[in-house]
């Protein structure tokens, strides 16, 4: 009977031997509390830029066109387009603010006619105001802004395995994709800004005649502005976790150190 009694009680020191052995191991191949708060707010760094890059891709309020406002008529025209679509607006002069010459700000209450881009499907340029698009611009815009998007969900993805899986060398590849995604947003920003240019220009001879324009660019672009930034940014405070500790250690000595 001792015997038996003796053989179970080694069994179980050899099981809780074993069981910590593991939680031990697992303790050390996982992140620490200190650097998964880090990460975990670089992360939500990164979830505010891709906010407002979904925003900014998903609207048309990158550019607003605005006529002239002619003295012989109690209505002007204005519109706005962005990636996938652009939206014209015949507003009421009497709406428009004092003191501006122009039609606009295109948000002010109107008939609106929206249609989407069709060199998406047919490969039409648009008219807009007796200009014509210039297809390969504009799509060249989009694609470039819709792989920066892909680029920030992979960057999401490798993050999220990390907190979760304990998986730190997706940490560098996450911080590289969020890198990668602000640039390219804020090159399809560059490219759109060309496709404005190439729209202006391109007036067709057929008659009416083409009105006088202006633009001006909208919230829906500075939204791509401020989320190519701060995903640059969230992308280089995860690059910089993923650094050896011992620079930061020479330059920031603690505390403990300085006494003695």
């Amino acid at each position: 009977m001792m015997m038996w009694s003796n053989f179970l009680m080694q069994e179980e020191d050899r099981r809780r031997g074993a069981s910590g052995q593991r939680a031990r191991g697992q303790h050390k191949s996982g992140l620490s509390p200190e650097q998964e708060g880090k990460i975990k707010l670089a992360l939500l760094l990164t979830a505010v830029g891709a906010t407002l890059a979904v925003l900014a891709v998903g609207t048309e309020f990158w550019v607003e066109l605005n006529t002239f406002k002619a003295n012989d008529s109690a209505v002007c025209d204005a519109a706005h387009l962005g990636l996938w679509k652009m939206c014209t607006k015949r507003l009421w002069q009497a709406d428009v603010p004092v003191g501006r010459e122009t039609c606009g700000p295109a948000a002010l209450p109107g008939e609106a006619n929206c249609t989407y881009f069709k060199f998406f499907t047919t490969g039409e340029n648009a008219r807009i105001f007796q200009r014509t698009t210039k297809k390969e611009v504009n799509l060249a815009a989009a694609v470039v802004a819709v792989v920066g998007l892909v680029f920030m969900a992979l960057g999401c993805l490798c993050v999220i395995m990390v907190l979760s899986k304990g998986a730190e060398s997706l940490l560098r590849v996450g911080a590289v994709c969020f890198g990668l995604s602000g640039l390219l947003l804020l090159v399809s920003l560059e490219v759109f800004r060309h496709s404005v240019r190439a729209l202006l220009q391109r007036v067709s001879p057929e008659p009416p005649p083409a009105p006088a324009l202006t633009y001006e660019y909208s919230w829906s672009l500075a939204c791509g502005v401020g989320a190519g930034l701060v995903l640059m940014l969230g992308g280089g405070c995860l690059l910089l976790l993923t650094l050896p500790p011992w620079p930061w250690g020479l330059l920031c000595p603690k505390q403990g150190h300085r006494a003695t």
